[in-house]
């Protein structure tokens, strides 16, 4: 495809910015400064103020130069800060205005006065050679005033007449006072050097000077490549638009900026913008990178091919481009930016720079309704997975912490989120906060805000109506299903609707029957946005890497669409026991079937590309000719494999979810064989769409192209007689030389024969290449026809996709059981490797009994080489209920909790756990309040996060609930925390009656135990004190030092000794001297406040004198006997 415009690589000299003679008149200056030829007028302006600091700088900066990069840097420095004056704004303003170009300056407080075209003083210019004199000359900056009075000053009147036949050509306002900011020299910096280190004093920067009117560019100023830019930014002003230019794509103004910043690549100045390029087959490695740091990208390409147009009326214009592309985060869907060919190399360890996609990429629309009457705020959410076709949806009531979206959001796990303009604070807040721990763990999630009028239901309702009544495939009744959902729902899918059509794919929103709830709690467990943290259930705490977390120790998958089901299944963890059990057999199948069949699946499963994202690509109709050979033929034998096993599965396999699974998918993935047999596979895998199908016959339109094609081949053949006769050469023929074919060589002796009408086309040393005007006619019809075939080839092409999407539905359910089988085999490696038991899961009982279980993740990172302690637990509805957990700091406490509700998941999931035996009940939520961290973006302290989820749980827990509550109350005073926490328990356990571990320090809440001891019992982590509280060789108290066992012992802890971990972590022996001591004499006080408490007890029961002597006898005798020993 031939270039068209300026390349952007094209830079303009050194010498053409400066020249190095002294100018005297305006004649000679436009003659020879380059920067008049390059913009087409002067700049100017008075030399004085912030212009002559720059010219200062600029002087002192050259003079120390000691080489010619130094100077020619130092040049386009200077040349560039100039030219900022006549372009400070890149785009037309609020007004419509156009863009600056000529600055109209003057200094605050001069009076206007003509500035003469003949009057230029001299002016220092610094030379752009590294030798010769310094002593070069500049013409003075002069200052415009172009308003509606300057013809009138004027001595000629042919220039006025001009001067206002411009003024009618401009746009925007009329003359007003702006104040035009003069960039310093140390904005413009050296490469390596940031921004704000600039060499020059500060505050300079900041530098402004006047102008009597608004600074204007002409528009017929504009290269026909910028005006064309500007017509298409003007009307996609937040995208980053790359510009087809030949073989490369071009940014230009601020997107080149920005490109070039995110990119890492040159910017420079051509004609009036910045600009910077990537070449066109590394454009899908750049437009990735840019959209995974959260820019929107847009592709303008050439709409009109070379031969076509030469043919044309228009064939000396520029070439039409329109926006042909756009791509964000969660859309990133197309062959410019997904070739298959490039990610096979990237497999392969050849490109390490690609942005490969994320496992899920889910875009997010939210909606508000607040409710006057009642006060409650509903919250419609629906995200859609453009890439997969998968599509949820939820409507809740959500209070001022806005917990449960944000459990909903850390579920879905979107990279892009779609909310109104209008959105509310709160909301706003949770949301930055969601994008800042993104960009913190290396990704970004993009927000963007909408038109509220979108939002609303009446508009949103009109859009859903327009969008479902009007399609063939679904039809009316399929309009009254999705008109049935919440009207908070609604106004999240109108706008998600006008969103995907500015991409092309809103077909992913047309079957409405694939429509998920988000959080059905009838189907599946509740797992908070709290608990999702605390467990650590798809992320670690620690870096917010996946490693460490519960998905790592599950998911062993062989294939990306496995990988996101398990994600999904994790988050949702069954309630349905025969479900559950179903799991739970396959995977016992798995693990104990000696069928050959159960490993064949295994290998079938084994390197196959992303179907799930492959089929939805077919589908959007934007996939490659060589990513539809690769899915289809992989559906294809996949297809033909399980047909084969058909009767090995029928007889050795008796797992009813892995049977229906098998039995099913080969004859929903039957119609990727008729496909296949239509293309070429040569063809398809080159990406030669020309040459893609096998028989024409069902396309006429390609095959009389071909004809054609045939025929002015024929006819070219035909010529070379006549070209032999003409030459007197029988055995001449046609040769192709860089792709120009039917060329004619002739040796250069022989040139006397040619004919002189004869085109030369290409020479060298010893031979001529010609073309007769016969084959130079027919060589241009051939590439016009060829043209036109390929415009054909790709509708018929595009024709083909649109075949594939009446089975989009039946091969998405194919690989969904694909997934599911990869899932299965999952967790019976996942049980295999750890030693996991099956767990029995009961309906109707409300229990968790697990003998000798382990953490799953801590267990897996210790290996084999370091014992896990495993641990019991017991926990009964009717019966003990509550267990109530002390001991030491850093016993093991919060872990051994952590490992009770994971067991629990694991075992819902339908995976096997890590233990020798466990009994477990269907549970309907897990509801965790762990840590201490306060919130900055929701504005609570430590204290007040702990106690605003505690609320929440008080409020959603249930007896089938496990709730877990770790050290409640230690984020106030001591006295305030033990109530606290004493009252939320004796809550838990008479009230809400659920399955509850408590760790706490405060000894108070043991004597729970005693007021119900039928469902409360008291733990310890079990530990062995080492040695005496204090040495007798100097006196001093020592901290104790102590061992930790890791073991749950029944009975409760006396102390939690903090001194020893304080030890542990290395604080200094005076400040762990002085804390003993001081612990000692706390305990003291105490001790001897109980003693007093308990004698004056005592004392007011005594009711006769001789009792009174008694115990008065008695306790002096114990006080000289304490005396003696403290003696």
């Amino acid at each position: 495809m031939p270039k068209s415009g300026k390349s952007c690589t094209n830079r303009t000299s050194i010498s053409s910015y400066f020249g190095e003679l002294r100018t005297k008149t305006t004649a000679d200056s436009t003659a020879n400064s380059g920067i008049v030829d390059n913009f087409g007028e002067q700049c100017a302006c008075q030399k004085s103020g912030p212009v002559k600091k720059i010219d200062d700088q600029i002087k002192q900066q050259y003079r120390e130069a000691k080489t010619y990069n130094r100077k020619s840097w130092i040049a386009r420095r200077w040349y560039y800060a100039i030219n900022s004056l006549r372009m400070q704004k890149h785009y037309p303003d609020d007004n419509g205005g156009p863009l600056l170009k000529r600055a109209k300056l003057c200094r605050k407080g001069q009076e206007k006065e003509d500035i003469s075209s003949q009057s230029v003083k001299e002016t220092w210019v610094p030379s752009c050679r590294g030798a010769g004199s310094l002593s070069s000359t500049l013409e003075k900056l002069k200052g415009f005033r172009l308003g509606p009075g300057d013809a009138k000053d004027r001595n000629n009147n042919r220039q006025s007449r001009e001067v206002e036949k411009k003024e009618k050509l401009w746009r925007g306002p009329g003359p007003s006072s702006k104040k035009l900011a003069l960039p310093s020299l140390n904005h413009f910096n050296e490469p390596g050097e940031s921004r704000g280190g600039g060499r020059g004093p500060p505050g300079e920067s900041g530098s402004t000077l006047e102008t009597s009117a608004p600074c204007k560019i002409f528009k017929s100023a504009y290269t026909p490549l910028e005006q064309q830019y500007l017509q298409i930014k003007e009307q996609h002003k937040d995208v980053l638009l790359a510009v087809e230019c030949g073989y490369k794509y071009r940014f230009f103004g601020d997107d080149a900026e920005k490109a070039a910043k995110e990119l890492n690549i040159f910017c420079h100045l051509d004609h009036h913008f910045m600009t910077c390029s990537i070449p066109a087959h590394r454009l899908f490695v750049h437009v990735r990178r840019l959209v995974s740091l959260g820019h929107k990208v847009g592709l303008v390409k050439q709409t009109e091919t070379s031969a076509i147009k030469a043919s044309g009326a228009s064939k000396n214009s520029l070439f039409t481009r329109q926006l042909s592309a756009l791509y964000t985060k969660s859309t990133l869907i197309g062959e410019d930016v997904n070739p298959l060919h490039s990610f096979g190399d990237v497999e392969g360890g050849e490109l390490t720079d690609v942005v490969t996609d994320p496992p899920e990429s889910y875009l997010l629309c939210l909606s508000e309704t607040w409710d006057k009457n009642s006060r409650q705020l509903t919250i419609g959410l629906m995200a859609v997975q453009p890439s997969t076709g998968d599509v949820v949806f939820d409507c809740f009531v959500d209070n001022s912490s806005r917990s449960e979206l944000e459990g909903r959001v850390l579920k879905v796990n979107p990279v892009e989120i779609l909310v109104a303009s209008d959105l509310s604070d709160s909301s706003h807040r949770l949301l930055q906060s969601i994008a800042t721990a993104s960009v913190q763990a290396g990704d970004v999630v993009r927000i963007e805000k909408r038109d509220n009028t979108l939002f609303d239901f009446a508009s949103a309702m009109n859009t859903v109506n327009n969008f479902y009544s009007h399609t063939q495939e679904i039809g009316s009744r399929s309009f009254s299903s999705v008109a049935s959902l919440e009207s908070p729902v609604i106004c999240c899918l109108g706008p998600l609707i006008h969103y995907l059509r500015e991409f092309n794919l809103e077909k992913v929103l047309l079957q409405h029957s694939l429509f998920q709830h988000l959080s059905c709690e009838t189907n599946a467990m509740v797992l908070s946005a709290t608990t999702l943290r605390n467990l650590e259930i798809f992320t670690n705490n620690t870096d917010g890497g996946v490693k460490g977390s519960l998905l790592w120790v599950l998911d062993h998958t062989r294939t990306p669409f496995g990988r996101r089901l398990m994600r999904k299944w994790i988050s949702q963890p069954l309630k349905d026991v025969q479900s559950i059990c179903e799991r739970q057999q396959a995977v016992c199948e798995i693990l104990d079937s000696d069928s050959i069949t159960l490993p064949t699946l295994k290998a079938l499963m084994s390197r196959l590309p992303d179907l799930e994202r492959g089929i939805c690509s077919i589908y959007h109709k934007k996939c490659s000719t060589q990513e539809f050979y690769l899915i289809n033929s992989n559906l294809s034998r996949l297809g033909l494999e399980l047909q084969a096993l058909l009767p090995s599965i029928q007889s050795q396999l008796s797992s009813s979810l892995l049977r229906g699974l098998l039995l099913d998918t080969p004859d929903l993935l039957a119609p990727a064989h008729n496909f296949l047999k239509v293309l070429s596979e040569k063809a398809a895998k080159s990406g030669d769409k020309m040459e893609l199908f096998y028989d024409l016959s069902v396309f006429p339109v390609l095959q009389e192209r071909r004809e054609e094609i045939q025929s002015v081949l024929a006819e070219i053949q035909d010529h070379l007689r006549e070209v032999q006769i003409t030459l007197r050469t029988p055995t001449v023929n046609y040769v192709t030389v860089s792709g120009q074919e039917f060329l004619v060589e002739v040796k250069n002796s022989m040139k006397s024969v040619v004919p002189s009408d004869w085109v030369q086309i290409s020479s060298t040393k010893a031979v001529s290449r010609y073309q007769s005007p016969y084959l130079v006619e027919k060589c241009r019809r051939l590439s016009q026809l060829k043209e036109k075939m390929l415009i054909d080839s790709k509708k018929e092409w595009t024709n083909f996709l649109n075949q594939f999407g009446e089975y989009y539905y039946t091969m998405k359910k194919a690989v969904c059981n694909l997934a599911t089988i990869d899932c299965l085999y999952s967790f019976a490696e996942v049980a295999k490797e750890g030693n996991y038991c099956r767990p029995l899961v009961q309906e109707g009982d409300r229990q968790i009994v697990i003998k000798d279980g382990r953490h799953p993740v801590i267990d897996l990172l210790m290996g084999e080489h370091t014992q896990y302690v495993p641990n019991d637990t017991e926990l009964q509805g009717d019966r003990r209920r509550t267990m109530i957990i002390t001991g030491p700091n850093m016993g093991g406490k919060s872990s051994y909790i952590r490992q009770v509700a994971l067991l629990c998941i694991m075992a819902q999931v339908g995976s096997y756990v890590p233990a020798t035996e466990a009994s477990l009940g269907i549970l309907d939520g897990i509801y965790t309040r762990m840590g201490a961290s306060e919130n900055i973006y929701k504005g609570r302290s430590t204290f007040m996060e702990e106690l605003t989820e505690t609320s929440e749980i008080v409020a959603q827990a249930s007896e089938r609930s496990l709730v877990i509550l770790d050290e409640l109350g230690r984020g106030t005073s001591t006295h305030d925390g033990t109530a606290i926490a004493y009252a939320t328990l004796e809550y838990f356990i008479r009230e809400v009656k659920s399955l509850t571990l408590f760790v706490t320090h405060y000894p108070p809440l043991c004597e729970l135990e005693k007021v119900y001891p039928r469902h409360v019992g008291n733990f310890h982590m079990a530990f062995l004190l080492n040695e005496p509280e204090f040495v007798a060789k100097d006196g001093e108290l020592k901290p104790d030092f102590i061992t930790f066992l890791y073991q749950l012992t029944e009975g409760a802890a006396g102390r939690s000794y903090g001194l020893n971990v304080a030890g542990l972590a290395d604080i200094p022996e005076d400040v762990l001297h002085i804390a003993t001591c001081k612990a000692q004499e706390l305990e003291n006080t105490i001790n001897s406040r109980r003693k007093s408490k308990r004698l004056l007890s005592e004392l007011w029961s005594i009711k006769d004198r001789k009792r009174l002597l008694d115990w008065v006898q008695l306790n002096s005798h114990v006080q000289r006997h304490k005396s003696l020993v403290a003696v």
